[in-house]
């Protein structure tokens, strides 16, 4: 596979999760339910939701890139990547559809633990490179902590 159709499969896989996870966002942070809760005084307004994600996705998709340069790599990517990506893609439907905010936690603290993995498990190899997995780790724990706001400040 060329180098340009590698990049670009990391890039539709990753922005493919954010699309298929917007079906359950909306309408999301402006929806009657979302509004109503108890949030963290340092949630983010709406808008820092879809840049966040969208930087952390390129950011995420050039470490995946890459990381699939590297062949001896590819049988541990393709175990922990699916992982990410659906722990991802679940988030949405899970908070926002189902309204299970202690299910959504998990998925995020879930998610965070295996991104954090992965950073670890390939920095011999990524070295500066896992440097591209600073904002998705960041906003991970951003997200756990306003996710855990809700659950603890919100009644059942």
């Amino acid at each position: 596979m060329s180098e340009f159709l590698k990049g670009s499969a990391w890039f539709f896989l990753n922005f493919f999760g954010l699309y298929l996870g917007s079906f359950a966002t909306t309408p999301g942070v402006t929806s009657l339910w979302y509004a109503s809760l108890n949030q963290a005084p340092w949630t983010p307004p709406g808008f820092v939701f879809g840049l966040a994600w969208s930087t952390i996705m390129i950011a995420f998709s050039l470490y995946l890139y890459r990381l699939s340069l590297h062949q001896k790599n590819s049988k541990a990517l393709m175990r922990w990547f699916p992982i990410a990506w659906l722990l991802n893609v679940a988030w949405n439907p899970v908070f926002f559809g189902l309204h299970q905010t202690l299910l959504g936690l998990l998925i995020l603290i879930a998610l965070l633990v295996t991104v954090t993995y992965m950073a670890k498990l390939f920095f011999k190899d990524q070295k500066a490179y896992t440097l591209l997995l600073a904002p998705y780790i960041l906003w991970l724990i951003v997200a756990a902590s306003l996710n855990a706001y809700i659950v603890l400040f919100n009644p059942a």
